[in-house]
């Protein structure tokens, strides 16, 4: 085989103008005998250019990967496929360990894919002798040598990394001779710094990771993920979730009631004796997979619930709680090395829901918590054993910790119980306040966790409570060390949520507090002290004024530093945080709104968050960002939050029908807030017009819907008489147009007939030739008939209390009209029945609202948590209800009573979603619908006594005695100067 002509087929190969030719050439020759081992010369001649030597190397490595191995020919083949000839393969595996030796780093890369493609299919049968090449070079004086012959020790090694340990043998054998050699060659090396001994120490180790990372026990951070407690996991996991879902008698529904009972005898206790084995284990210090134990630790909490259970468990309670729960609750080495090394990841650790759920501590908690709210004997032993602990001066620190975490934890059942609430002021004092100020960080930190667990007791000394809330205060401000910090922050808002004296105490603190909790935020970017913060603005809003603006600006650089950073899009802790941010600059917004000097100082700083979200723009934060644009507009709208609705009418045109029913808050401030600025440019009205038509005339669903003629609504009674006579037909047409299409929902039904009935209100004369002109395309009469008609029958649909004022008010205009439809006579003995119906669901929403003022209270019988020893929860729950619930006299006796009122049920007597949205008539000084209806009546009954006989002839007695009582009513509310009066 003539070496040049190769060379030169791979000099062409470099070249684009001769590659086509050079690769025909290779292809031609390729399967000459003699070739592959000529490439293999070529590869290692100095004299060859690098690039050329480069080219051989790759066609090399493609042959062998593609060529080395014996291949048969397939069915129905004749021809034997190519194979690289055993001559050519003998002069290679000869020659390979050499070259990867002799060559530079980026050819010897090639060279070593190679030898490993060899050493799979050659060793130990074809080719023993590598082991032979390899240490000759390896025993070698010539230093030059050994990294090279360890790369292809490397190799051998790598083939053999995940094979099974009977396959293993041949490897074992070589490793034999190599082991002493490489571990004489590191050592001799380790005191040289030079960069070629650093390589080949480097290679050394990697030679013995390979060798025995998979014969070495795994280590314990990769335990869990092990294919046989992964299995243990998922059938746990069924378990317990069977046992809670389907396996537990009195909380399953009626089609599995049978099965609970049968896996409840059946099965529950032999399960539970394999998890009590579990238990033992975990208490024995053997391991078992953090997950495993968390769904065995649930199990047995339901356990806790059932006698069956519970008769097994009881004997190894103490055990279990003393041994296996409370060390778990216990601070331990991983909290340590993750509080030094990164606080503020345990931090975040600490407070992730879904770690906490998945935690063999979280479930330790809440079988300790179970056991001693539901079994008598688990509470007195547990705080016994944690009082000698915090009793011993020398006890382990760690062991105090989990003292104070299973107190804390049971703070709700010690505070329900006198015998310990009336301890806990003196077991604070003694244990808790000592350790606020402990050199171990992790000890004030919980010690903060448990004031706040704490803080609804009731405080007999003041001087107590002063010192929690100062030792509070002092760790929040002046700590060093972050999780204490951030632990003293919530323990000191929930102090003053429930302390009255702890409120007042700290409001000469406050701007310190709050600029502290602003640091932590920045620091920490901990979404649950973004509550924190909002419910310390809203208890001390007085305070916090004067650094309002400060704190706003703040936020909003924090949220956009969160939105900067780079983990942003993949961290869904930052939207949380984000969120967190937004919404406290909305309650700053809410709890400063009616001081104006300072809502035109924050309006400037929100409105570069509004800006940032929407040149983004981020559509997560729409709903955020209109909350804070609605606070901007609530009692005064500036110019800038003019142009604001300009660009949110950009923003509708893309997302609109996903975020117009949280702009309507924002859209009604605009209509009702500022009326002579929305009338004084015509565009105002008509982009919000024109979104209004969009969402009916387009597929948005029917709440936008509602929500859009809602806003029609708004703005005919808002501009009564205000000259926007142009704008009735368009929006009287945009919701009748709507109801000629089909509407599933009576609330989408009733708010556009209300639309045209506020439009009757505005202008009856107007309303009439409105109606009288529109033609739509499946009808060519006049709709005015269609409406009347559609209106009597749908009154009964009218709900809450606007949308009956509005009805009956349209309905008074009805009768007036000058120009009576035709279909008017038609209707005329509905009229008044309708308008008597709406007024008895008035009257019943006006009672209905002075029965539920907030000091009416209503008093719930309480029933013992506890369940009497060795008897079920569900069983002794359903005695007592049954013994507290008893009926008494004929089950019968008020079911014509409930027949009476069934039409009176609580969305009857609430408003409805759409009443917030106000109007002037929803005003103290609005139109009052008694004295409009009776003026009306009353009118036609003096101006035109044949149509009065016509609306009032059909009236039964009782309906007459109905009327006369709204009569007597409008002239008492009249003399009343209000409505206060039903």
């Amino acid at each position: 085989m003539d070496p040049n002509r190769i060379i030169q087929a791979l000099k062409g190969t470099i070249d684009p103008n001769l590659r086509l030719a050079a690769e025909n050439e290779l292809n031609q020759s390729y399967k000459i005998i003699n070739f592959a081992p000529t490439l293999l010369q070529i590869i290692v001649s100095d004299q060859v250019e690098f690039p050329v030597r480069q080219a051989a190397a790759i066609y090399l490595k493609n042959m062998v990967s593609q060529y080395w191995q014996d291949r048969e020919p397939s069915l129905g083949e004749v021809v034997f496929p190519f194979n690289i000839h055993e001559n050519d393969r003998g002069q290679i595996r000869e020659n390979m360990v050499e070259a990867i030796i002799r060559c530079p780093e980026s050819i010897r890369a090639q060279l070593t894919v190679c030898l490993r493609a060899i050493i799979k299919h050659d060793f130990p049968g074809r080719w023993t002798g590598v082991v032979d090449k390899i240490n000759l070079y390896l025993q070698s004086q010539n230093s030059g040598s050994w990294y090279g012959s360890l790369l292809a020790l490397y190799q051998l090694v790598k083939n053999y990394e995940f094979k099974k340990a009977e396959e293993r043998d041949p490897l074992l054998a070589a490793m034999q001779i190599f082991l002493p050699r490489i571990q004489q060659l590191i050592t001799q090396l380790l005191s040289d710094a030079t960069f070629i001994s650093v390589l080949i120490q480097k290679q050394i180790l990697k030679i013995f990771h390979a060798l025995v990372q998979e014969t070495l026990e795994a280590d314990e951070d990769d335990r869990p993920e092990l294919i046989w407690w992964k299995c243990k996991k998922w059938a746990l996991h069924i378990i317990t979730r069977m046992f809670e879902r389907y396996g537990s008698p009195g909380n399953v529904t009626k089609e599995y009631v049978e099965f609970a009972d049968f896996f409840l005898k059946t099965y529950a206790v032999g399960i539970q004796q394999v998890l009590l084995k579990v238990m033992e284990q975990h208490r024995q210090r053997q391991y078992v997979s953090p997950r495993v134990l968390q769904q065995a630790l649930s199990y047995m909490t339901q356990g806790v619930l059932h006698s069956l259970t519970w008769r097994q468990m009881k004997p190894h309670m103490q055990t279990i709680t003393q041994e296996v729960v409370f060390p778990l609750m216990c601070y331990k080495d991983e909290d340590e090395r993750l509080w030094q090394e990164d606080p503020y990841e345990y931090i975040r650790m600490k407070f992730n829901m879904y770690d906490d759920h998945v935690s063999p501590a979280t479930a330790a908690q809440t079988l300790l918590c179970t056991a001693a709210r539901k079994r008598k004997e688990v509470l007195p032993q547990m705080m016994e054993f944690c009082h000698q602990i915090l009793m011993d001066p020398n006890a382990d620190p760690r062991r105090k910790d989990g003292a104070l975490h299973v107190i804390g934890a049971l703070a709700q059942p010690l505070l329900k119980k006198r015998v310990y609430r009336d301890q806990m002021e003196l077991m604070l004092q003694n244990y808790v306040f000592p350790l606020l100020n402990s050199n171990l960080g992790y000890l004030r930190a919980r010690s903060c966790w448990v004031l706040h667990s704490f803080s609804p007791l009731r405080f007999h000394n003041e001087l107590v409570l002063r010192n929690a809330v100062e030792l509070v205060k002092q760790n929040l401000v002046d700590d060093k060390e972050m999780p204490v910090k951030v632990e003293a922050a919530i323990a000191l808002q929930t102090l003053v949520r429930n302390q009255e004296q702890a409120k007042v105490y700290i409001r000469a603190f406050i701007k310190p507090v709050m600029q502290e909790l602003l640091h932590i935020i920045k620091e920490t970017e901990n979404d649950d002290l973004t509550s924190v913060i909002q419910k310390m603005i809203c208890e001390y809003s007085e305070e916090v004024a004067v650094i309002a603006v400060d704190m706003t600006q703040n936020l909003a650089e924090i949220f956009s530093k969160i939105l900067q950073s780079e983990e942003y899009e993949e961290s869904e802790d930052k939207t949380v945080m984000a969120l967190g941010i937004l919404s406290t600059i909305d309650t700053i917004l809410t709890v400063m709104g009616d001081r104006k000097e300072i809502s035109q100082q924050l309006e400037g700083i929100c409105l570069q968050v509004i800006g940032l979200v929407l040149q983004k723009p981020i559509i997560e934060f729409y709903e955020e960002i209109l909350s804070l644009a609605f606070g901007l507009t609530c009692y005064s709208i500036s110019p800038q939050m003019w142009q604001l609705l300009g660009v949110l009418y950009d923003v509708f045109q893309h997302d609109c029908f996903d975020y117009f029913t949280d702009m309507m808050p924002l859209l009604h401030n605009y209509v009702t807030v500022d009326t002579n600025m929305l009338l004084s440019d015509p565009k105002y009205l008509e982009v919000i017009y024109t979104m209004c038509k969009k969402v009916l005339t387009s597929d948005a669903g029917e709440d936008p819907e509602c929500h859009a003629a809602k806003l029609l609504e708004v703005i005919i009674l808002q501009c009564r008489g205000r000259g926007i006579d142009q704008c009735i037909p368009l929006f009287v047409e945009a919701v009748l147009e709507r109801l000629t299409r089909g509407v599933k929902s009576s609330d989408l039904r009733t708010m556009c007939l209300q639309v045209v009935i506020a439009a009757l209100y505005y202008n009856p004369t107007q309303l009439i030739h409105t109606l009288e002109n529109i033609r739509f395309p499946h009808s060519p009469e006049p709709i005015t008939a269609q409406f009347i008609n559609q209106w009597m029958n749908d009154t009964e649909l009218f709900l809450g209390l606007h949308d009956r004022k509005m009805c009956i008010i349209g309905l008074s205009v009805l009768l007036e009209l000058p120009s009576r439809p035709a279909v008017l006579g038609e209707v005329a003995g509905q009229i008044v029945p309708s308008i008597l119906l709406l007024f008895l669901g008035l009257k019943h929403i006006y009672a209905s609202r002075v029965l539920n003022k907030p000091d009416l209270e209503i008093h719930h019988v309480c029933f013992p948590e506890e369940i009497p020893s060795d008897e079920d929860e569900v069983g002794q729950k359903g005695v007592a209800l049954q013994s507290s619930g008893a009926p008494t006299g004929n089950d019968n006796e008020d079911e014509d009573d409930e027949d009476d009122d069934e039409y009176w049920d609580d969305d009857c007597l609430e408003g409805t979603p759409l009443e917030e949205y106000s109007t002037p008539l929803d005003y103290d000084n609005g139109e009052d619908e008694y004295q409009f209806f009776t003026a009306s009546l009353l009118r036609v009954q003096s101006s035109d006594a044949g149509w009065y006989q016509s609306l009032t002839s059909p009236l039964s007695e009782d309906q007459r005695k109905q009327l006369q009582e709204i009569y007597n009513l409008a002239q008492q509310r009249r003399s009343a100067g209000g409505k206060g009066l039903w």
